[in-house]
């Protein structure tokens, strides 16, 4: 690389001569382990055949990396401080593109059409605040998006990957997982960031499915379904679905799960997409017909 992007020295050193803080509006936090930087582009698999959209490319470290590798990066920067930087930093690479922008506002379909040559893997480190309005507007919104490999807090990461009856299982878990085959490729400890944040990191790779997991009769209802039997966790999932929002009959409940032959104490937590999706189906026919 052109610049030692991941030495502290030299981050506090390009940061001074632009006059620029690190924001902790904006979740920054900079890498600074060289290894973490190589095992992304190593294990998300990134060659030349690959058009690369990076979401918060910060100084420009991890974008070098990928700039080496991938066919061309296109990276949407938010904050106005540091296109300067990476104007700088990225001078000698002519495949990439930097745009000032705000990620959750662009419509990122139409640029990937408009801009994208090769099929497209989408690569971040993310913020912790914004990570998952951002990785389920990608996944339910956009089309054209190969691959996700992002670094995530930690514990969001083992959520995505969960599994039924662990503590981590949720409705993110079951929403990922009905776009994309989800594992974690690598942790990364808070003392490879500067500034340190105050929990580990784990970077996730989101293979997106060409078509979702299981077949529903209706998304949307889908996915209520999902979020009210995580509702309440403590509660059954019959106390659950019909307390929630969404109001379903106790007893239209009790039927429908004898008729699944799943036990009337079962907690949401308890089911996996499949069963998710059969029970989604069998309210609807019953309530939406």
């Amino acid at each position: 690389m052109i610049n030692q992007l991941t030495s502290p020295s030299q981050i506090k050193s390009i940061m001074k001569k632009h006059n620029v803080r690190f924001s902790k509006s904006l979740g920054q936090n900079f890498i600074i382990n060289d290894f973490i930087i190589d095992e992304i582009v190593r294990r998300g698999d990134i060659s030349d055949a690959d058009s690369i959209l990076e979401i918060g490319p910060g100084i420009g470290v991890l974008t070098q990396a990928l700039a080496e590798t991938a066919h061309q990066v296109v990276a949407v920067e938010l904050d106005n401080k540091l296109i300067p930087i990476l104007h700088e930093t990225l001078e000698d690479y002519k495949n990439v593109e930097i745009i000032h922008n705000d990620i959750l506002k662009i419509d990122v379909g139409q640029m990937i059409k408009e801009k994208m040559e090769k099929p497209t893997k989408v690569v971040a480190n993310l913020p912790y605040y914004i990570t998952t309005p951002i990785i389920m507007k990608l996944i339910e919104e956009v089309s054209g998006i190969k691959e996700i490999i992002v670094m995530v807090q930690k514990e969001v990461a083992e959520r995505m990957v969960s599994g039924p009856g662990t503590k981590d299982y949720g409705s993110l878990s079951v929403a990922v997982q009905y776009y994309c085959d989800a594992m974690i490729i690598l942790d990364v400890p808070r003392d490879d960031f500067m500034p340190a944040p105050n929990v580990d990191s784990a970077v996730i790779r989101l293979i997106v499915r060409d078509k979702p997991a299981v077949e529903v009769l209706d998304q949307e209802f889908f996915f209520k379904i999902i979020k009210g039997a995580f509702a309440l966790r403590r509660k059954t999932l019959i106390n659950s679905l019909s307390k929630s929002a969404i109001g379903i009959d106790k007893e239209l409940l009790k039927r429908i799960l004898e008729e699944m032959n799943i036990d009337l104490r079962i907690r949401g937590e308890r089911l996996d997409i499949n069963d998710f999706a059969d029970l989604a189906n069998r309210i609807y026919k019953e309530t939406q017909n």
